[in-house]
């Protein structure tokens, strides 16, 4: 079996890659069977030389492998036919751009595998780049903090050469003595970001405490969507339900809106969900928020301020309350400062990338090479110019009816 490790072709560029040139070396090793090329690619995070370095062949292009592994969505003209692809294709949401994609993926008998949709049986995903969106994304947040008053300057992430430097850089952040941070979510995003917010030597408190205490250095909580979520009937909040039926629902963040002075947002957010504040929320007195890192980045969604997605060169962009307008970052002091890139692990990649193929090693490569079924054929979208089973519900969006 020949697996092919492509050159990824969408604009702007990213630099991961599914596996590392010693990762590749390991694959070898465990199955004698597989062979894997790597295309040549001047903007890899991994260079061809240490892919050569490690043994592994480097090639102009990869249309005789069977399978091939990318990142982002490729380019439709770069598609190759009657293939097994294997990357982040962002259609499952029927998101409108992408509906070419998914026809052209059909039209040319392509297999597509959906990383995002390789779940265990409980449903939980056995691979996902989400740490490191948290742990850049909250970096940003602090960094535009720091801009914003000119009170320290650190490097962007994306110039560090890895975590490591990242982890140096956040001893450089010296935050107001009262200063609170509000982080939501619970999962590999926030969890990543939870991390970042502690090499900078912010003390993690308790939602009761965050609330009603006063602290002589900087705090966060790290919020649940119980923590701010109610049942619009008074009955008890259920996760399950929560999950099933947002819409029952109502937001109580408004209760951090006065005391906060960061939001960090990892959580997931459902359109059918409340959202976190409104933009008459933005526009009140008590409002305290000055930067808000939307690691999720749902473009005018849960947070109104989120107006737009930011890039890797440009990360920050300012929220006018009083008109609704995005504006230039560090405008107006009454504005709020906005980070809303929305591929941050590719300011990490080779660290990103690192653990990406770890991952896909102790869960999905097996499945792949030895056992067809499992996490690999629930993931599979597309077979034979048809749609799945599974993921049937896409015909309407792809024949245009929605």
């Amino acid at each position: 079996m020949k697996v092919g490790i492509i050159k990824e072709g969408k604009v702007p560029e990213d630099k991961r890659v599914a596996l590392t040139p010693t990762q590749c070396e390991e694959v070898l090793e465990k199955y004698p069977d597989v062979e894997i090329y790597v295309q040549k690619s001047p903007i890899r995070c991994y260079t061809d030389q240490e892919y050569q370095e490690a043994g592994i062949a480097v090639v102009d292009n990869v249309d005789d492998c069977d399978i091939l592994l990318g990142i982002k969505e490729v380019p439709i003209p770069e598609l190759v036919p009657d293939k097994k692809y294997f990357f982040f294709s962002h259609t499952i949401k029927k998101q409108p751009y992408n509906r070419e994609l998914l026809r052209a993926i059909l039209n040319n008998n392509i297999d597509i595998v959906d990383y995002e949709v390789l779940v265990r049986e409980d449903g939980s995903r056995v691979i996902a780049f989400g740490r490191f969106a948290g742990l850049v994304g909250a970096y940003n947040g602090l960094l535009a903090y720091g801009k914003r008053h000119n009170i320290y300057d650190l490097k962007p992430a994306h110039l560090c050469h890895d975590l490591n430097e990242l982890w140096i850089e956040c001893k450089k952040v010296k935050l107001p003595s009262d200063f609170k941070i509000a982080l939501t979510g619970s999962g590999r995003v926030s969890n990543g970001a939870v991390e970042t917010l502690l090499a900078a030597g912010v003390k993690k408190v308790s939602k009761q405490d965050y609330l009603n205490e006063n602290f002589d250095r900087p705090v966060f909580v790290q919020l649940r969507s119980k923590d701010y979520h109610e049942k619009k009937d008074g009955s008890a909040f259920e996760i399950k339900d929560f999950f099933a039926n947002p819409s029952d629902y109502k937001s109580t963040f408004g209760d951090f809106l006065p005391v906060t002075n960061m939001l960090v947002a990892g959580a997931f957010w459902h359109p059918a969900a409340p959202v976190l504040f409104t933009k008459e929320d933005a526009q009140k007195e008590d409002f305290k928020i000055e930067v808000i890192a939307d690691v999720t980045c749902d473009i005018e969604g849960s947070i109104p301020s989120t107006k737009r997605p930011s890039t890797i060169a440009d990360p920050l962009y300012d929220y006018n309350p009083s008109t609704g307008n995005d504006e230039k970052a560090f405008t107006s002091k009454d504005n709020i400062t906005v980070m809303a890139v929305d591929n941050l692990p590719n300011e990490l990649p080779r660290d990103a990338s690192e653990a990406f193929g770890r991952q896909m090693i102790d869960n999905v490569l097996e499945d792949l090479f030895v056992t067809p079924k499992g996490v690999v054929s629930g993931a599979t979208i597309t077979h034979g110019k048809k749609l799945t089973e599974k993921f049937s519900y896409l015909q309407d969006y792809v024949d245009g009816k929605e």
